[in-house]
């Protein structure tokens, strides 16, 4: 059977124009750092990138390990050293970011390097010396489903981190992320369906 995290993970799911809190597992993730916002050529770079080793993985987990599985959506933390850049003044040109791709804990070290040699030897990607393997642990986390433009985020993100994430008695830590369940050269902006992630802890 071929799994679908988005419908096996509980942090794949969030409804629109209702906050949670939830506690996010330890993930891997393939992943590469850069910055200067979405619409860089960079991030476009980083994109380009990390789909081919994620279809490699997999691939290679169907063959190889009898474990089949769908690709997850494209991911993104974002940080600056300004929240208000991601709400009020919203300058995505001041934003650091890591693009990255979900990979099951099945697939380790050596099954990546494997991988992006395979890459390597077909295409020539823009940002492979760049491309890791981490794993991240969130922890307990605020999210949220935003239907609609990038654009539109950040009267939801404000929310989220002056409203929401207050009355919970927590505080913001950590980065930013975004979880991108439509292809935004195919979906039209309206349409564009984002879980917006926060990490959390309590007020000191």
């Amino acid at each position: 059977m071929k799994v679908d995290f988005k419908k096996t993970l509980p942090c794949y799911k969030a409804k629109p124009g209702v906050f949670g809190l939830i506690e996010v597992p330890t993930l891997q993730y393939l992943a590469i750092d850069g910055g200067g916002g979405p619409a860089s050529q960079d991030f476009l770079d980083a994109i380009a990138t990390l789909y081919p080793v994620a279809y490699t993985l997999e691939f290679m987990s169907k063959v190889q390990l009898d474990q089949d599985y769908v690709v997850p959506p494209l991911e993104a933390l974002w940080w600056a050293d300004d929240w208000a850049v991601f709400t009020t003044k919203f300058d995505k040109s001041k934003w650091d970011w890591s693009a990255r791709i979900m990979t099951p804990d099945w697939i380790d070290s050596a099954s990546f390097e494997q991988a992006v040699e395979q890459v390597r030897q077909k295409k020539d990607l823009p940002l492979l010396d760049r491309l890791q393997f981490v794993s991240t642990d969130e922890g307990l986390c605020a999210q949220t489903l935003h239907v609609g433009p990038y654009s539109d985020e950040g009267p939801v993100l404000k929310e989220m981190h002056e409203v929401f994430i207050p009355a919970q008695g927590m505080q913001m830590r950590g980065k930013h992320h975004e979880i991108y369940f439509s292809n935004f050269r195919k979906v039209a902006p309206e349409k564009l369906r984002t879980i917006l992630r926060q990490p959390v802890q309590p007020i000191a």
